[in-house]
């Protein structure tokens, strides 16, 4: 999901959604040969790639490169638009089978209705069990929905063995505190905290989040630069995501207050490729691969 979070129902309002098995009631699974797929969520389009079913159809087509970028979108699939607002006439000519959403859209699904079933799965809804659970069982029920039963046990299957690869490359590290760090400018940056996907994939390659205020539902928060002094563990690595706002490092550099901070010091910053903050399996797996890498170079 790019830029800065829209407009949702309230965390009160998300938690009281029905859960996704709920709604997978009465449908039978869709066949997949043929099967034309509109995705208003990155995740889930990228879910779709995972299973072997790339979307006809997306929203925020534009932004896919800068802010997923893996897997690689075929060059045919649609525009929609933003996903809040998506553009309809293209949607009709579409003619998909199946329109997926999440429960930030909830306001959406009876207009979306009009042109195809809708289907809702939650994958960054946090009610007390880990959301990279949330997206595993999002994952399952969309396969089961497009008859991929299969792939989807595959592809956890890989995410799982990715894992304990990482974690045993990682043993010298283990339980090494690290901050995980997107800017929104050369003066604020988000902090991905607990809960977030992010985290439970930390914690799954034997790392810790040093990072240990309250964040939102979104499960970050934006902070002034210097707050990043309140991270006092001197083991602690700084990992910083593209993208980054043009010229952003640029001023942090030329910064006394950043150059005086502890986490800035020589041998404890990296820069870190672009993973989907929002995202599900394949960004978790693309997540445990850059921190690997990242934590090795080192």
């Amino acid at each position: 999901m790019p830029g800065p979070a829209p407009a949702h129902p309230s965390r009160r309002q998300v938690l009281a959604a029905a859960p996704a098995a709920a709604l997978l009631a009465g449908f039978p699974a869709l066949a997949a040969p043929g099967l034309r797929v509109v995705s208003l969520d990155y995740g889930l389009a990228s879910t779709l790639m995972a299973l072997g079913l790339p979307p006809v159809g997306i929203s925020e087509r534009s932004g896919w490169d800068e802010w997923v970028v893996e897997p690689a979108l075929p060059p045919d699939v649609r525009e929609l638009g933003i996903s809040s607002e998506p553009n309809l006439e293209v949607l009709a000519q579409l003619a998909p089978d199946l329109i997926l959403v999440t429960p930030f859209l909830d306001a959406q699904i009876a207009r979306l209705e009009r042109y195809a079933p809708v289907l809702r799965l939650e994958t960054f809804i946090w009610n007390g069990r880990p959301i990279l659970d949330a997206c595993i069982s999002a994952t399952l029920s969309l396969a089961e929905r497009i008859d991929r039963r299969t792939g989807a046990e595959q592809l956890l299957a890989a995410m799982e063995a990715l894992f304990a690869g990482c974690r045993a490359r990682l043993a010298r590290h283990a339980d090494r505190p690290v901050v995980l760090a997107h800017f929104w400018d050369a003066r604020h940056v988000r902090i991905s905290g607990d809960p977030s996907l992010f985290n439970d994939v930390l914690t799954r390659i034997g790392l810790r989040n040093a990072w240990d205020q309250p964040t939102g539902a979104w499960g970050f928060q934006t902070v002034p630069v210097e707050e990043l002094s309140g991270v006092a563990d001197p083991d602690a690595m700084l990992l910083i995501f593209d993208p980054l706002p043009a010229g952003a490092l640029e001023k942090l550099s030329q910064s006394p207050l950043w150059r005086a901070l502890p986490l800035t010091a020589p041998g404890r910053v990296r820069r870190m490729e672009p993973v989907l903050l929002f995202g599900m399996v394949n960004e978790a797996m693309r997540f445990a691969r850059s921190v690997t890498a990242a934590m090795e170079a080192g």
